[in-house]
């Protein structure tokens, strides 16, 4: 027997109508429907302390405000009392489009009783609109520091939003023969409980932190390498990877294909046939498998063969590991599929309409096999939030990955989608951006390097199972990852998606907000999140005239949508036309170019002068009775020196030759635009 943490409810039994109060891991199935809201009451009842060694050396929720231990630290058992109970909890409903009050924030989490809360709590009632697409939605722990013991322990279970009026769901199999499979891997003591290691890699500084959990046994449904019955015919099955590190490679033992339909948002455009399936921690697919054709008494396997951590860790046994639960072919009759039509989803395209993102996955070493932490952006989680996505707009973020290894990259609120992967120089690019920033963790804000001069080779295209809805993508070493995301519902008409008009069904900006994190949850619980706040307008509204600073060099052109391929520059002075007014404001926006030219000090003494340059957005709103379509306005400056960021050992002189050991930046303008109706006719 094994103890496990998991969820209680009342329930109704599919198969036979009765209700009942019912306790599992994972957890009972949501049947949701879509544009039917739900309302769910999450209750903490965990009254024991901890199951597994909660490392105080983080940044976590810390209910009992305990002071963060300094070696030698005390081994786990019994570890520090003060970090073991109470267990601090709050569930995330991943992939779902809530307000963010409803999405399980970090620092949202609450004690039995909800005694003790954190800064982000206001309720524990949460509201599940349901009005997206209908997919593979899946609830779990989602608790600032302890998301992967929570995870663990068995806070996880599946969520099915279905659609009435979908036409494609009448032709797959249901009831009986669709059945949620949430695989997870994990490691049991000799007396059946859990294990979970709790000896750091770096024990002088995280003294129970380990970056990954890769388990011995396979679990699926709650039970180690199962077998299920099946009849002879096609079974919709939807996998859920609720590992906390381990990505799996799935087959089956026959070669068999299958037939993927959908990903983490929804149907596929188009049926993909698969003989195997990556899978990382937090994505879905919706996939059918058709024993119709199959002899009775036929056993086939699901096996897995991807290297755990993925994808340059050993790979498994193809004995324990590398299976993951057996088919067994019932004696029954012959029941054929239906045939699937050629199209099952329309995915629109996306085409941005603000300046691209350039962001870095790092990772902190003591030495090459011992990571202290891992980040985003170069940023911990406490520093100020630099996500700031504006409501109605569509973004292309370029995401680098510096480290060794895969990271499944998780945007909560929308689905978003994959434009392409591409080979770059991961070593001159790190090279350059620690010139740049100064080593990480930053204590400044990051400043972006764009990718182009360090890529090789072409774009390399999604394949035809990732060009649906996303909310999950594996980032592979060396490759920088593009992804397209539009901060609007998924079902949005196109025609009326435009940055700073809200189409959700709530307010997104309201609340503690959302985040960004890294899904092998070892990495997020330490360090590999940051926090994402959706704004209106990224400047504050103030009438009869609104300003803002931006930075610009001298005659820079500025070149907002409307002007994008003709630009209006004269002596000095930038100008661009007003959007077209909404209902309620007339938005300004557009891009300055800014040119950062530096004198870097490279490590053998050669002075090699370096440029940069980027895009930086800016937009002012006014109301509607201040502003006409077609006025126009200006922007003018005074000259200042630019402000270096840069970390302490960047400084300092050469002792040979007594020049800065600094970066030298030219001349900047810092601008303030300021918007009057007809101050320019």
């Amino acid at each position: 027997m094994t103890t496990v943490w998991g969820f209680e409810g009342t329930v109704e039994d599919p198969c036979i109508g009765e209700i009942s109060c019912f306790r599992s891991t994972p957890g009972a199935t949501f049947e949701a429907v879509r544009d039917i809201p739900v309302n769910v009451q999450w209750v903490n009842n965990i009254t024991e302390p901890n199951l597994f060694a909660v490392d105080p050396t983080l940044h976590w929720a810390n209910p009992n405000n305990m002071p963060r231990p300094i070696p030698p630290f005390l081994p786990f058992p019994p570890g520090y009392a003060l970090a073991q109970s109470p267990v601090p909890l709050v569930v995330h409903l991943h992939g779902a489009e809530v307000r963010s009050d409803s999405d399980g924030h970090p620092e949202a989490w609450f004690t039995a009783g909800e005694e003790k809360k954190g800064e982000a709590f206001s309720k524990s009632r949460f509201t599940y609109q349901n009005t997206q697409e209908p997919t593979t939605l899946w609830y779990h722990d989602h608790a600032l520091g302890t998301t992967r013991l929570g995870v663990y322990g068995g806070f996880a279970g599946a969520y099915l939003l279905r659609d009435p009026n979908n036409k494609i769901s009448p032709l797959l199999p249901s009831g009986p023969y669709e059945m949620p499979i949430v695989i997870q891997d994990r490691s049991f003591n000799e007396d059946g409980s859990l294990l979970f290691p709790s000896n750091g890699v770096v024990p002088d500084v995280h003294p129970y932190w380990r970056p990954a959990f890769i388990g011995n046994t396979i679990m699926v449904n709650g039970k180690v390498w199962p077998n299920l019955n099946v009849e002879r015919r096609q079974y919709r099955f939807r996998v859920i990877n609720g590992s906390n590190t381990r990505t799996y490679n799935l087959k089956l033992s026959n070669n068999q294909s299958f037939i993927q339909i959908g990903s983490d948002g929804g149907f596929l455009p188009f049926p993909v046939t698969l003989t195997e399936l990556l899978l990382a921690p937090a994505e879905r697919a919706d996939i059918l498998i058709d024993f119709s054709m199959l002899e009775p008494g036929t056993n086939i396997i699901m096996t897995n063969n991807a290297r755990a951590p993925f994808p340059n860790g050993p790979i498994p046994d193809p004995d324990t590991v590398g299976q993951i639960m057996q088919f067994t072919v019932l004696d029954t009759p012959v029941v054929p599929p239906n045939k699937l039509p050629a199209e099952l989803n329309k995915i629109p395209v996306l085409t941005p309409d603000v300046p691209k993102e350039v962001l870095t996955l790092n990772v902190i070493f003591r030495q090459p096999t011992m990571p202290l932490e891992l980040l985003l952006d170069g940023q911990v989680w406490g520093a100020p939030v630099s996500e700031l996505p504006i409501v109605g707009s569509t973004v292309e973020w370029e995401i680098v990955n510096l480290t060794g290894g895969a990271h499944p990259i998780h945007i909560h609120l929308i689905q978003f989608q994959v434009l392409n992967r591409q080979n770059f120089d991961s070593t001159k690019y790190r090279e350059e951006w620690i010139k740049l920033n100064g080593e990480p963790p930053l204590q400044h804000p990051t400043i972006s390097l764009p990718v182009e001069p360090f890529l090789e080779g072409n774009p390399i295209d999604p394949p035809p199972n990732e060009r649906g809805w996303k909310d999950t993508v594996l980032m592979m070493p060396g490759q920088v990852t593009r992804l397209k995301l539009r901060w609007a519902p998924q079902d949005a008409n196109p025609k009326k998606v435009k940055p700073g008009v809200n189409l959700f069904p709530f307010d997104p900006t309201f609340g503690p907000g959302y985040v960004w994190h890294c899904h092998i949850i070892d990495h997020e619980d330490n360090e590999m999140m940051r926090p994402l706040k959706v704004v209106d307008c990224p400047i504050p509204v103030a009438n009869p005239q609104s300003c803002c600073q931006v930075m610009v060099e001298g005659d820079t052109q500025l070149v907002p949508p409307a002007l994008r391929d003709e630009p209006i520059v004269h002596e000095n002075a930038v100008y661009a036309e007003i959007e077209k007014v909404c209902p309620e404001k007339v938005v300004i926006s557009g891009f300055i170019r800014r040119t950062i030219t530096y004198t870097a000090l490279l490590d053998n003494g050669i002075e090699q002068e370096k440029e940069i340059v980027d895009d930086i957005p800016f937009q002012c709103a006014i109301d509607r009775e201040d502003a006409n379509e077609g006025d126009k306005f200006r922007i003018t400056g005074a000259t200042i020196l630019c402000e270096v960021f840069a970390r302490t050992q960047n400084f300092g002189t050469d002792p040979n030759t007594d020049k800065p050991l600094a970066y030298k930046f030219v001349e900047k303008d810092i601008v303030k635009v300021c918007i009057r109706k007809g101050c320019i006719r």
